[in-house]
């Protein structure tokens, strides 16, 4: 199947075991594939009476023929022409496209000596894609600023490049399509996307590692584009040296270009960015007000643009003329208070309960089996849930960096093969995110 036309006929060859034809012909013959993905076939059906008539009668008939193509139960959603057009419309609409806001370009980005090298990387390949710095990676905590920088990076290319075909893709999304393609036989449609790119933009490539298939056809693409002289721009949470089950390949071809990190931002970059970020949400928020701000929120600007926005709330809601310190101060433990059950020290707990030790056994030096496992686990799972570096996970548990990112290897490679392991993960992070 090579086309969304291909698909509908297959599936109306499968209709028609249980139907006749006249009947596949009277409720089918008009309606046709808009989109397949994610296990969701969407169709349009210029009949609102057919469409009742297909939802009423046939929908598990539908669903038993994508099961049989797919291997996978799907679900269905109908629309009739003028819903079609408002999706279209939607999937059209400039809200849905940040390269063309003006909230993300490089002009909003604000720049300090945490982020000045991964700034003027971006710039340079803004204005000379492919000339000097392929591929870009730009890695770091989230919240940030990374992906900030890579819509930046496209505005400026739309702008000055116009017929620049630029594609913009999350990590785990790229494995999705694929999938997808995969499921509905559009293979070629999926490698054309990508592989015809003037410009193409990965955010989180680090979820793509330890996936076989993905990686394979990841490589593939880069190294068509790459000899092909396009540009190619990544963003990552950590450096490829420690995405520990990314192919080697794969590894040397990213660390071929240029690395740049992005740390938190120091206190006078926060104090700056809180004041510009207030004054373009138009609110009036007083020097000690953005100075508490901050001196509180330290690792992720995110935080710091939730704080502004729940501020305008209360500006927008309840009509509040001034912005005062109680309510400043409200807002931002709200935000911090929201972010302690992720502290390192609340995921060791967790961990230490479940493997029915104490928290002092497992930063101790005891070396039993059970307390070696717990540590090892609180290891993966406070890099995996806080994004801490390897240096800061290694204060938190009294060991060297070599000692952690052993760790974090050990129960990587183990969860391949090891289910039982795999549902360990899942239970005490179960216990940890719903506390």
């Amino acid at each position: 199947m090579n086309s969304n036309t291909d698909l509908w006929n297959e599936i109306k060859k499968l209709l028609a075991r249980h139907m006749s034809d006249t009947a596949v012909s009277t409720w089918f013959g008009d309606c046709r594939v808009l989109e397949v993905q994610d296990n969701l076939l969407l169709l349009h059906c210029p009949s609102e009476y057919s469409r009742e008539i297909i939802l009423g009668r046939y929908a598990g008939l539908l669903k038993e023929a994508l099961k049989e193509l797919f291997g996978a139960d799907f679900e269905l959603s109908i629309l009739t022409t003028e819903e079609m057009e408002q999706y279209l419309a939607r999937q059209r609409s400039p809200a849905a496209d940040p390269f063309g806001s003006e909230e993300f370009t490089f002009e909003k980005f604000i720049v300090g000596n945490s982020n000045k090298m991964a700034y003027a990387a971006a710039r340079a390949v803004a204005e000379n894609p492919a000339q000097k710095y392929n591929p870009l990676l730009i890695y770091g905590d989230s919240g940030l600023g990374k992906t900030h920088l890579l819509y930046s990076i496209a505005h400026e290319i739309r702008h000055t490049r116009p017929k620049s075909r630029i594609v913009y893709i999350k990590g785990d999304d790229f494995t999705n399509e694929l999938v997808s393609s995969i499921q509905t036989g559009r293979n070629s449609e999926f490698r054309e996307k990508y592989r015809s790119a003037d410009l193409l933009l990965v955010d989180d490539i680090q979820f793509i590692a330890g996936k076989v298939q993905t990686q394979e056809e990841f490589f593939h693409t880069f190294n068509t584009l790459y000899e092909s002289g396009r540009q190619i721009v990544l963003t990552s949470d950590r450096p490829p040296k420690e995405m520990l089950r990314l192919e080697d390949r794969l590894r040397s071809r990213f660390e071929g270009g240029l690395l740049v990190d992005i740390q938190p931002p120091d206190y006078e970059t926060r104090v700056a960015i809180v004041k510009t970020k207030a004054a373009r949400l138009g609110i009036p928020l007083a020097d000690d007000a953005g100075n508490y701000i901050a001196e509180n929120i330290k690792a992720n600007i995110r935080q710091i643009e939730g704080i502004l926005k729940k501020i305008q709330a209360y500006i927008d809601l309840q009509g509040i003329g001034a912005v005062n310190m109680e309510l400043v101060q409200r807002i931002t433990k709200e935000i911090i208070d929201s972010e302690k059950a992720y502290a390192p020290e609340f995921i060791i707990g967790k961990v230490a309960d479940f493997f029915d030790i104490s928290p002092d056994e497992v930063i101790g030096k005891g070396k039993t089996k059970n307390v070696a496992n717990a540590r090892q686990m609180s290891i993966y799972l406070i890099r995996k849930l806080t994004g801490l570096t390897l240096e800061q996970i290694g204060d938190v548990m009294n060991r060297d960096h070599s000692t952690v990112l052993h760790s974090i290897r050990k129960v990587e490679e183990s969860l391949q093969n090891d289910p039982k392991l795999v549902d360990t993960v899942h239970d005490i992070t179960a216990n940890i995110t719903n506390k």
